[in-house]
Protein backbone atom coordinates (compact mmCIF):
# COMPACT_ATOMS: atom_id res chain seq x y z
CA UNK A 1 0.00 0.00 0.00
CA UNK A 2 1.54 3.63 -1.16
CA UNK A 3 0.60 6.38 0.73
CA UNK A 4 1.76 9.94 -0.55
CA UNK A 5 1.87 12.31 3.25
CA UNK A 6 2.15 15.97 3.55
CA UNK A 7 4.02 18.04 6.38
CA UNK A 8 4.06 21.01 7.08
CA UNK A 9 3.14 21.91 10.63
CA UNK A 10 6.24 24.18 11.16
CA UNK A 11 9.23 25.55 8.66
CA UNK A 12 9.46 22.42 6.91
CA UNK A 13 7.43 21.95 3.57
CA UNK A 14 7.28 18.46 3.14
CA UNK A 15 6.60 15.04 0.87
CA UNK A 16 7.16 11.43 0.13
CA UNK A 17 5.75 8.29 -0.51
CA UNK A 18 5.90 5.51 1.70
CA UNK A 19 4.61 1.75 1.52
CA UNK A 20 2.95 -0.85 4.08
CA UNK A 21 4.17 1.80 7.01
CA UNK A 22 7.68 0.87 6.45
CA UNK A 23 9.90 1.63 2.91
CA UNK A 24 10.33 5.27 2.25
CA UNK A 25 10.31 5.20 -1.53
CA UNK A 26 10.67 8.84 -2.05
CA UNK A 27 11.20 12.18 0.45
CA UNK A 28 11.90 15.50 -0.21
CA UNK A 29 12.12 18.18 1.89
CA UNK A 30 12.04 22.41 1.54
CA UNK A 31 13.29 23.54 4.72
CA UNK A 32 13.32 27.26 5.60
CA UNK A 33 15.87 27.52 8.56
CA UNK A 34 17.94 29.99 6.38
CA UNK A 35 15.47 32.53 5.97
CA UNK A 36 14.07 32.17 9.78
CA UNK A 37 17.32 32.69 11.20
CA UNK A 38 17.78 36.04 10.42
CA UNK A 39 15.02 36.56 13.15
CA UNK A 40 16.17 33.69 15.81
CA UNK A 41 13.79 31.47 15.33
CA UNK A 42 10.55 30.63 13.46
CA UNK A 43 8.19 33.69 12.08
CA UNK A 44 4.84 31.48 12.07
CA UNK A 45 3.49 34.21 9.21
CA UNK A 46 6.06 33.74 6.95
CA UNK A 47 6.22 29.88 7.63
CA UNK A 48 2.83 30.40 6.28
CA UNK A 49 3.46 32.09 3.21
CA UNK A 50 6.49 29.69 2.41
CA UNK A 51 4.42 26.83 2.46
CA UNK A 52 1.99 28.05 0.49
CA UNK A 53 4.70 28.64 -2.38
CA UNK A 54 6.24 25.47 -2.16
CA UNK A 55 3.89 23.06 -1.75
CA UNK A 56 2.94 22.12 -5.29
CA UNK A 57 6.38 21.95 -6.20
CA UNK A 58 7.71 19.73 -3.03
CA UNK A 59 4.72 17.48 -3.65
CA UNK A 60 5.39 16.89 -7.25
CA UNK A 61 8.81 16.25 -6.91
CA UNK A 62 8.30 13.63 -4.04
CA UNK A 63 5.63 11.57 -6.59
CA UNK A 64 8.36 12.16 -9.69
CA UNK A 65 11.22 10.47 -7.61
CA UNK A 66 8.55 7.82 -6.47
CA UNK A 67 8.13 7.42 -9.97
CA UNK A 68 4.06 7.38 -8.75
CA UNK A 69 1.29 8.59 -10.01
CA UNK A 70 -1.95 9.45 -7.91
CA UNK A 71 -3.62 6.04 -9.78
CA UNK A 72 -0.48 3.99 -7.85
CA UNK A 73 -1.66 5.65 -4.51
CA UNK A 74 -3.99 4.28 -2.21
CA UNK A 75 -4.54 7.45 0.33
CA UNK A 76 -3.29 10.95 1.59
CA UNK A 77 -1.67 11.06 5.36
CA UNK A 78 -1.35 14.95 6.29
CA UNK A 79 -0.09 16.59 9.43
CA UNK A 80 -3.37 18.44 10.89
CA UNK A 81 -2.22 18.92 15.02
CA UNK A 82 -0.20 19.87 16.88
CA UNK A 83 1.83 22.67 15.53
CA UNK A 84 1.62 26.32 14.23
CA UNK A 85 -1.90 26.43 12.96
CA UNK A 86 -1.17 28.57 9.87
CA UNK A 87 1.52 26.45 8.99
CA UNK A 88 -0.71 23.37 9.16
CA UNK A 89 -3.89 24.71 7.44
CA UNK A 90 -1.70 24.98 3.95
CA UNK A 91 -0.99 21.21 4.66
CA UNK A 92 -4.33 19.73 5.58
CA UNK A 93 -6.11 21.92 2.84
CA UNK A 94 -3.46 20.83 0.32
CA UNK A 95 -4.44 17.23 0.92
CA UNK A 96 -8.25 17.88 1.01
CA UNK A 97 -7.84 19.44 -2.36
CA UNK A 98 -6.44 16.60 -4.03
CA UNK A 99 -8.66 13.93 -2.26
CA UNK A 100 -11.77 15.71 -4.10
CA UNK A 101 -9.27 15.84 -6.94
CA UNK A 102 -8.40 12.04 -7.59
CA UNK A 103 -10.56 10.25 -5.26
CA UNK A 104 -8.24 9.27 -2.69
CA UNK A 105 -9.04 8.69 0.94
CA UNK A 106 -7.08 11.77 3.78
CA UNK A 107 -6.17 10.15 6.77
CA UNK A 108 -5.11 12.68 9.52
CA UNK A 109 -1.63 12.29 11.55
CA UNK A 110 -0.72 13.68 14.61
CA UNK A 111 3.06 15.13 14.59
CA UNK A 112 4.40 13.25 17.77
CA UNK A 113 2.85 10.01 16.80
CA UNK A 114 3.93 10.05 13.55
CA UNK A 115 7.81 11.14 14.81
CA UNK A 116 7.57 7.97 16.94
CA UNK A 117 6.80 6.01 13.76
CA UNK A 118 10.34 7.36 12.30
CA UNK A 119 11.39 4.34 14.14
CA UNK A 120 9.28 2.10 11.78
CA UNK A 121 11.20 3.38 8.74
CA UNK A 122 14.37 2.60 10.18
CA UNK A 123 14.00 -0.51 12.19
CA UNK A 124 11.48 -2.99 10.45
CA UNK A 125 11.61 -5.49 13.15
CA UNK A 126 10.03 -2.95 15.88
CA UNK A 127 6.54 -3.28 17.09
CA UNK A 128 4.88 -1.97 20.19
CA UNK A 129 4.01 -2.16 22.77
CA UNK A 130 7.73 0.09 24.11
CA UNK A 131 8.16 2.93 26.08
CA UNK A 132 8.90 6.11 24.28
CA UNK A 133 10.57 9.92 24.98
CA UNK A 134 9.38 11.79 22.48
CA UNK A 135 11.62 15.16 22.61
CA UNK A 136 11.76 18.21 20.62
CA UNK A 137 11.41 21.92 20.40
CA UNK A 138 8.00 22.06 21.93
CA UNK A 139 7.37 18.50 23.15
CA UNK A 140 9.04 16.75 25.88
CA UNK A 141 6.70 13.22 26.30
CA UNK A 142 7.35 9.52 27.85
CA UNK A 143 4.67 7.72 25.97
CA UNK A 144 3.33 4.26 26.57
CA UNK A 145 3.05 2.77 23.26
CA UNK A 146 0.41 0.26 23.75
CA UNK A 147 -0.19 -0.42 20.36
CA UNK A 148 0.04 1.50 16.57
CA UNK A 149 -2.43 4.04 17.10
CA UNK A 150 -3.19 3.85 20.84
CA UNK A 151 -0.77 5.52 23.40
CA UNK A 152 -1.19 6.76 27.24
CA UNK A 153 1.08 9.44 28.17
CA UNK A 154 3.44 8.29 31.65
CA UNK A 155 5.18 12.03 31.74
CA UNK A 156 5.25 15.21 29.97
CA UNK A 157 7.11 18.64 30.76
CA UNK A 158 5.45 20.67 33.09
CA UNK A 159 6.73 24.55 31.29
CA UNK A 160 9.48 24.46 28.74
CA UNK A 161 10.04 21.68 26.30
CA UNK A 162 13.60 20.19 26.12
CA UNK A 163 14.10 21.40 22.54
CA UNK A 164 13.66 24.99 23.78
CA UNK A 165 15.31 25.02 26.51
CA UNK A 166 18.56 23.85 24.20
CA UNK A 167 17.43 26.56 21.56
CA UNK A 168 16.87 29.76 24.04
CA UNK A 169 20.12 28.68 26.25
CA UNK A 170 22.22 28.86 22.94
CA UNK A 171 20.74 31.67 21.71
CA UNK A 172 21.65 33.82 24.87
CA UNK A 173 25.44 32.33 24.43
CA UNK A 174 25.01 34.28 20.89
CA UNK A 175 24.79 30.85 18.79
CA UNK A 176 22.55 30.87 15.51
CA UNK A 177 19.23 29.21 15.00
CA UNK A 178 18.61 26.12 15.13
CA UNK A 179 20.03 26.72 18.24
CA UNK A 180 20.29 23.05 19.91
CA UNK A 181 22.14 21.86 17.36
CA UNK A 182 24.99 24.17 17.41
CA UNK A 183 24.98 23.86 21.33
CA UNK A 184 25.32 20.02 20.97
CA UNK A 185 28.33 20.27 18.59
CA UNK A 186 30.14 23.02 20.76
CA UNK A 187 29.53 21.13 24.06
CA UNK A 188 31.00 17.92 22.66
CA UNK A 189 35.09 19.59 23.53
CA UNK A 190 33.60 21.25 26.51
CA UNK A 191 33.56 19.79 30.49
CA UNK A 192 30.40 18.77 31.62
CA UNK A 193 31.64 19.48 35.29
CA UNK A 194 32.66 23.01 35.21
CA UNK A 195 29.37 24.56 35.98
CA UNK A 196 26.97 22.86 38.86
CA UNK A 197 23.39 23.41 37.43
CA UNK A 198 20.17 22.16 38.76
CA UNK A 199 17.93 19.19 37.69
CA UNK A 200 14.71 19.79 38.20
CA UNK A 201 12.05 17.83 39.72
CA UNK A 202 8.58 17.80 39.73
CA UNK A 203 7.33 16.48 43.33
CA UNK A 204 4.45 14.20 43.27
CA UNK A 205 5.13 13.26 39.39
CA UNK A 206 8.47 11.36 39.17
CA UNK A 207 8.09 10.89 35.29
CA UNK A 208 7.35 14.52 34.53
CA UNK A 209 9.86 17.06 33.60
CA UNK A 210 10.20 20.90 34.20
CA UNK A 211 13.00 22.60 32.15
CA UNK A 212 12.22 26.15 32.95
CA UNK A 213 14.20 26.48 35.83
CA UNK A 214 17.29 25.22 34.34
CA UNK A 215 17.22 27.46 31.49
CA UNK A 216 16.60 30.27 33.61
CA UNK A 217 19.65 29.48 35.99
CA UNK A 218 22.10 29.51 32.70
CA UNK A 219 20.45 32.46 31.23
CA UNK A 220 21.35 34.04 34.33
CA UNK A 221 24.77 32.86 34.79
CA UNK A 222 25.87 34.24 31.37
CA UNK A 223 23.68 37.93 31.89
CA UNK A 224 25.49 38.28 35.32
CA UNK A 225 28.94 37.97 34.19
CA UNK A 226 28.07 40.02 30.95
CA UNK A 227 27.11 42.88 33.28
CA UNK A 228 30.64 42.39 35.57
CA UNK A 229 32.55 42.34 31.65
CA UNK A 230 33.30 39.10 32.12
CA UNK A 231 33.26 35.63 29.57
CA UNK A 232 32.53 32.05 30.37
CA UNK A 233 33.78 29.42 28.20
CA UNK A 234 31.35 28.57 26.06
CA UNK A 235 32.25 25.32 25.62
CA UNK A 236 32.21 24.02 29.31
CA UNK A 237 28.81 26.30 30.17
CA UNK A 238 27.20 24.34 26.63
CA UNK A 239 28.51 20.40 27.67
CA UNK A 240 27.37 21.35 31.36
CA UNK A 241 24.18 22.72 30.72
CA UNK A 242 23.77 19.86 28.18
CA UNK A 243 24.46 17.08 30.78
CA UNK A 244 22.02 18.59 33.31
CA UNK A 245 19.00 18.83 31.07
CA UNK A 246 19.86 14.77 29.07
CA UNK A 247 20.38 14.11 32.84
CA UNK A 248 16.83 15.11 33.53
CA UNK A 249 15.27 13.12 30.34
CA UNK A 250 17.45 10.00 31.12
CA UNK A 251 16.47 9.64 34.62
CA UNK A 252 12.94 9.94 34.46
CA UNK A 253 13.03 7.71 31.50
CA UNK A 254 14.51 4.86 32.85
CA UNK A 255 12.82 4.99 36.14
CA UNK A 256 9.13 5.00 34.04
CA UNK A 257 11.30 1.93 32.68
CA UNK A 258 11.66 0.23 35.66
CA UNK A 259 8.18 1.00 37.32
CA UNK A 260 6.59 -0.28 34.07
CA UNK A 261 8.92 -3.49 33.22
CA UNK A 262 9.53 -1.67 29.26
CA UNK A 263 11.91 -3.96 28.52
CA UNK A 264 12.34 -1.89 25.09
CA UNK A 265 12.98 2.28 24.96
CA UNK A 266 12.16 4.18 21.58
CA UNK A 267 13.31 7.86 21.11
CA UNK A 268 11.78 10.11 18.87
CA UNK A 269 11.60 14.04 17.95
CA UNK A 270 14.14 16.44 16.87
CA UNK A 271 16.38 16.30 20.15
CA UNK A 272 16.75 12.46 19.76
CA UNK A 273 19.32 13.99 17.68
CA UNK A 274 21.51 14.72 20.44
CA UNK A 275 24.62 13.21 20.50
CA UNK A 276 25.10 12.91 24.37
CA UNK A 277 21.55 11.34 24.66
CA UNK A 278 21.81 9.01 22.26
CA UNK A 279 25.49 8.23 24.01
CA UNK A 280 24.05 7.91 27.25
CA UNK A 281 20.60 5.61 26.51
CA UNK A 282 22.83 3.30 24.88
CA UNK A 283 24.69 3.13 27.91
CA UNK A 284 22.20 2.67 30.22
CA UNK A 285 19.71 0.86 28.59
CA UNK A 286 22.89 -1.82 27.60
CA UNK A 287 23.25 -1.57 31.73
CA UNK A 288 19.89 -2.70 32.34
CA UNK A 289 19.55 -5.13 29.59
CA UNK A 290 16.56 -3.37 27.84
CA UNK A 291 16.61 -2.65 23.95
CA UNK A 292 16.78 0.52 22.23
CA UNK A 293 15.81 1.82 19.23
CA UNK A 294 16.91 5.20 17.90
CA UNK A 295 15.74 7.01 14.33
CA UNK A 296 18.39 7.93 12.29
CA UNK A 297 19.66 11.15 12.36
CA UNK A 298 18.34 12.02 8.75
CA UNK A 299 14.63 11.62 9.98
CA UNK A 300 15.15 13.08 13.99
CA UNK A 301 13.91 16.28 11.90
CA UNK A 302 10.27 17.23 10.65
CA UNK A 303 9.89 15.10 7.71
CA UNK A 304 6.64 13.58 5.76
CA UNK A 305 8.35 10.05 5.68
CA UNK A 306 7.47 9.55 9.12
CA UNK A 307 3.87 11.24 8.62
CA UNK A 308 3.74 8.10 5.58
CA UNK A 309 4.49 5.98 7.97
CA UNK A 310 2.24 6.46 10.89
CA UNK A 311 -0.95 7.16 8.33
CA UNK A 312 -0.41 3.90 7.27
CA UNK A 313 -1.41 2.26 10.80
CA UNK A 314 -3.98 4.96 11.14
CA UNK A 315 -5.72 4.10 7.73
CA UNK A 316 -5.42 0.44 8.98
CA UNK A 317 -7.31 1.68 12.48
CA UNK A 318 -10.02 3.33 9.94
CA UNK A 319 -8.76 6.57 10.77
CA UNK A 320 -10.00 8.33 7.81
CA UNK A 321 -11.29 11.78 7.58
CA UNK A 322 -14.12 13.47 5.39
CA UNK A 323 -13.53 17.26 3.68
CA UNK A 324 -14.51 18.71 7.17
CA UNK A 325 -10.99 17.81 8.48
CA UNK A 326 -9.55 20.67 10.22
CA UNK A 327 -5.77 21.91 11.69
CA UNK A 328 -5.52 21.96 15.63
CA UNK A 329 -2.56 24.08 17.37
CA UNK A 330 -2.81 21.58 19.69
CA UNK A 331 -3.80 18.05 20.86
CA UNK A 332 -2.89 15.26 22.94
CA UNK A 333 -0.87 12.48 21.32
CA UNK A 334 -3.53 9.88 23.21
CA UNK A 335 -6.44 11.80 21.16
CA UNK A 336 -4.69 11.70 17.60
Amino acid sequence: MKILAIESSCDETAAAVVEDGRRIISSVVASQVDEHKLYGGVVPEIASRRHCESIVAVVDEALEKAKCSYEDLQAISVTYAPGLIGALLVGVNYAKGLSLATGLPVVPVHHLRSHIASNYLCHPELEPPFLCLVVSGGHSHIVMVEDYTKMKIIGKTRDDAAGEAFDKAARTMGMPYPGGIHLDAVAESGDENAFKLPRPVVQGSPYDFSFSGLKTAVINLIHNASQKGESLPVEDLSASFRKAVVDCLTDNTMKAACDFSANTIVLAGGVSANTLLRRNMLKLCDEKGIKLYMPDKSLCGDNAAMVGSQGYYEYLSGNVADLSLNAYATMSIEKG
